[in-house]
């Protein structure tokens, strides 16, 4: 067969076409093709500096067709492998980017196995070329979560793993960095997020004498790679979907809006598939480590004299005390070490705190973290610093207590609720938010004016001692079950019957009420209930000492509302021990449900809406603040010791009574008009200045242009014209 005007033998594409669809027919070109890379190879060879792009063509071609002829490209992926291994940093940054991608596509057809390609691309990891570096560790990603896509090979991925664990010990850093990313990567991709991945990471990365190794290390343990991709995201990708629709509405539509519009609804569909996504938590691998009470150790005393970055060092710090907190650790050096950071002017204090609050929790003996506690009154809670540092001291105090409630002394709880009342309101709020603690956890340490009213879930309460642990046999507040829904038919025709006796008065139409609600009146604020206590209190002392005199009887008349007072507060008090009395009842019922009774999820709802009935009952207070108070999550929020309570000095409607007061006076602001009589019409210049801009743009148009020597002659005509006139 002749072919006329066959150029198969330079257009490399055509060819590889044609035997895509019939390898025997274009066997001779292909073998024709296969003896010129032969040549072209021992030509690069005697030279492999430079790019020849006839190498990479043919390469290329061969990599493409090799599917079609098993046999005659046998050996063709081996003489790929071994120019890299001989020449892979001598080779042209182009070149061997092209090699490169000619074994991926082998692979991909199973001409070479993973492992080995594997080895060879880490073994390219010497060269000075970061976009190849780029280039093998997203096909590493790739590759490994594209086998484990449909079943996982236990046995292969083992394999692969011992030899990334042995790569992370490399004394080349570059390799043993880009080794770490992949694993952290595949971590996240939930391809490799085993125990055996995240102890390795630990033993090896976390310890490397590579910094940059250790802390992409301790960021995996902090989770922190997320939020970082999110704050270095392109402004552009960052576009306002509903404000992007709403001007498409009323602007002109051209292409580039069109594309603006399409771009904008990809955003906002991601944004919506965000917000539905479950929150997912980085803090698993805290979980997964085999030995926390060795790991915590050693990287402290690594950390201790290290001369890294004082930010690597906050890393540490960050860690051991996630560490700490949330396996309930002992290291007692850690505290003291902490201790000598918190000052004021200390560079990230806050953080520091905060490092403090995570490493507190209740088996921290008092004696332990008592110099924490002592640095943060000394340094930041005095009156000699400002009101911020201040709000910030009683902050941390209160994350502190509200892990270790025995981290604190009596004396210096008290001293500290003292700035309930202080001037500055960011302190105030502090104070009172750690008063507020100590009432929901351990009121008896507060003075009796600080313990507010008390409630059912307040008598609940038991003093706790150092490793005292409350282990209930029983669902608190399930007695609450037991209670009718509805009244019984018996109790309807009374109520009809109360109703039809002519209406005497409101007290016949009753409403059954729990006792404990009715026989505490609800105050308006705390502040009001701690007054109230302080004057009931004062009363009683009183009416003890007339006891005591025998002066009951011969009180003045004045006094008859203070006696009121003392029945009413005597009264309260009969009513409180029967509270007390109550209570041992109703954990004696729940004890005898929780015995019988398997419970449904209405059950837990009724049972949840009674729990934060007790702590309302006596207290007004939101059922939200409630639930954040019993809430405590196993790490520290930063806004928690951040939060500082600013005093707005007006509120809007004083503060545009101050601007319209400061306009009485002054002349009205805008466009003054010249004219003597306001009724006389005026110039064409004055009426140009109130009309739309469509209507006058094109001699504004005219004026911009006029070229410089149009510009000359008429100012010369405007200086003759003006002296014309004088």
């Amino acid at each position: 067969m002749v072919r006329h005007n066959n150029q198969l033998p330079n257009n490399l594409t055509q060819l590889q076409n044609l035997i895509k669809r019939d390898p025997e027919s274009y066997k001779e070109e292909f073998n024709q093709q296969l003896a010129h890379f032969e040549t072209t190879l021992e030509i690069f060879n005697l030279n492999p500096t430079q790019y020849n792009k006839k190498l990479d063509e043919q390469s290329m071609f061969l990599a493409q067709v090799a599917q079609c002829y098993l046999e005659d490209m046998k050996f063709f992926p081996q003489k790929i492998i071994d120019i890299l291994k001989s020449h892979n940093t001598t080779l042209h940054n182009d070149m061997r980017l092209a090699l490169c991608k000619c074994l991926i596509l082998l692979r991909n057809k199973n001409f070479i196995t993973p492992f080995d390609l594997l080895e060879l691309f880490f073994n390219l990891l010497k060269c000075q070329d970061k976009h190849l570096r780029e280039f093998l560790k997203t096909h590493i990603i790739t590759d490994i979560k594209n086998m484990n896509m449909r079943h996982k090979d236990m046995k292969f991925n083992s394999t692969l793993q011992n030899f990334m664990f042995s790569m992370l010990r490399n004394s080349d850093a570059k390799a043993a960095k880009l080794s770490l990313d992949i694993l952290i990567e595949l971590y996240h991709k939930n391809i490799w997020n085993d125990q055996k991945t995240v102890n390795i990471i630990a033993d090896i990365g976390c310890f490397s004498k590579v910094t940059k190794v250790m802390v992409a290390s301790l960021k995996f343990f902090l989770g922190r790679d997320e939020a970082e991709k999110e704050e270095n995201s392109d402004s552009e990708d960052e576009v306002d979907p509903r404000d992007t629709m709403i001007a498409n509405k009323f602007n002109k539509k051209t292409r580039k809006r069109d594309k603006m519009v399409e771009k904008v609804k990809k955003v906002a569909k991601k944004l919506k598939k965000k917000k539905e996504k479950a929150p997912v938590f980085n803090f698993s691998a805290l979980h997964l480590l085999n030995n926390p009470q060795g790991f915590a150790e050693k990287l402290f005393k690594l950390m201790e004299p290290s001369n890294e970055r004082f930010e690597v060092k906050l890393m540490c710090l960050d860690v051991i005390s996630r560490l700490i907190g949330l396996h309930n650790l002992f290291l007692f050096n850690y505290y003291p070490f902490i201790a000598r950071l918190l000052l004021p002017h200390q560079r990230e204090v806050t953080r520091i705190l905060q490092f403090a609050a995570q490493a507190s929790h209740e088996l921290v003996p008092a004696e332990i973290i008592e110099p924490v506690m002592r640095a943060i009154a000394n340094n930041f809670i005095t009156e000699r610093n400002s009101a911020d540092v201040m709000a910030v001291g009683l902050n941390a105090v209160r994350e502190i207590c509200a892990r270790c409630p025995l981290a604190i002394t009596e004396d210096l709880l008290r001293d500290l609720v003292q700035y309930k009342n202080y001037k500055e309101k960011s302190v105030m709020m502090a104070a009172r938010s750690l008063i507020q603690l100590y009432r929901q956890s351990m009121p008896t340490l507060l003075h009796k004016k600080d313990r507010g009213r008390p409630t059912e879930a307040s008598l609940e309460l038991k003093t706790k001692k150092y490793g005292d642990m409350e282990i209930k046999d029983y669902v608190p507040g399930s007695e609450v079950l037991l209670e009718k829904k509805d009244i019984t038919e018996d109790e309807k025709k009374k109520k009809k019957g109360n109703k039809k006796k002519g209406n005497e008065s409101d007290s016949d139409d009753w409403v059954d009420v729990n006792s404990d609600e009715s026989e505490i009146d609800i105050s308006d604020s705390d502040e009001d209930s701690d007054d109230g206590e302080e004057e009931e209190e004062e009363v009683v002392e009183e009416e003890d000492n007339d006891e005591d005199t025998g002066n009951k009887d011969n009180q003045p008349k004045g006094n008859k509302a203070n006696i009121d007072n003392v029945n009413t507060r005597k009264t309260l008090k009969a009513k409180r021990k029967l509270n007390k009395e109550d209570i041992a009842e109703k954990v004696e019922t729940a004890r005898n449900i929780a015995m019988e009774t398997i419970f449904t999820d209405e059950d837990f709802k009724r049972i949840d809406a009674a729990q934060v009935k007790k702590h309302v009952s006596g207290v007004k207070r939101n059922k939200s603040f409630v639930e954040d108070e019993e809430e405590s999550g196993e790490l520290v929020q930063l806004s928690a010791i951040e939060n500082i309570h600013k005093k707005r000095k007006h509120d809007k409607n004083a503060r545009l009574e101050s601007v319209l007061k400061g306009r009485e006076e002054r002349d009205k602001f805008g466009y003054k008009d010249r004219r003597k009589n306001i009724h006389c019409s005026k110039t064409n210049r004055e009426k140009r200045k109130t009309k739309n801009y469509q209507m006058v743009k094109h001699k504004a148009k005219g004026k911009i242009k006029r070229s410089f020597k149009d510009k000359q002659i008429a100012f010369r005509n405007y200086l003759i014209k003006q002296k014309k006139m004088k």
